[in-house]
């Protein structure tokens, strides 16, 4: 797997270039996250594909000759951090109830809804941890269940980067050979 962090123009349709780009080349997205920046007008996807170095190489070039991408940093052999968000309906009623709150409290997850036969519970963490907490309240009746996807930051301090959107028309992208430090 190969994790990258690219940073783009948020404007419409970019999100289907990127996606048929993937698809165009045969890459199979793992995950893929999209969200604003602290910069305006620039959005970060957090993209997993399931490929080798070789393939990973590929992907970077072919991200930086679409216009919208501003950086590609492939950020899967430096130290991250890396969160899941899922929310997850249950059955329980009675002594189930009971259950399943203390499989929350010990997941350090939390209750964000509660009816009479059923609880929505809201966790986040690494993928397993999410898998794991999962495969404990199945006995009880998933009934539902969303998944972000991951999400993905570089540990500590690192440069910072202009990727502000200023380019105007006909200018390129920013590319990591211009002077871009990658994290």
């Amino acid at each position: 797997m190969q994790t990258f962090a690219v940073y783009v123009d948020n404007k419409p349709g970019v999100l289907n270039r990127v996606a048929s780009l993937f698809r165009r080349r045969a890459f199979n997205i793992e995950s893929l996250t999209v969200g604003h920046t602290e910069l305006k007008g620039l959005s970060r996807m957090t993209i997993v594909v399931d490929t080798d170095e070789r393939g990973a190489k590929l992907v970077e070039a072919n991200l930086y000759k679409l216009l919208p991408v501003r950086r590609v940093d492939n950020i899967t052999r430096v130290p991250t951090i890396a969160r899941d968000l899922a929310m997850i309906k249950v059955s329980a009623t009675g002594d189930a109830r009971t259950q399943v709150m203390q499989l929350v409290d010990v997941y350090r997850a939390r209750i964000v809804d509660v009816s009479p036969e059923t609880l929505v519970i809201e966790t986040t963490g690494t993928e397993d941890k999410i898998d794991s907490l999962l495969e404990v309240l199945r006995p009880y009746g998933v009934i539902e269940m969303v998944r972000t996807g991951r999400v993905e930051m570089a540990r500590g301090a690192s440069q910072a980067v202009d990727v502000a959107p200023t380019r105007g028309i006909g200018d390129g992208p920013t590319r990591k050979d211009s002077g871009a430090v990658s994290v």
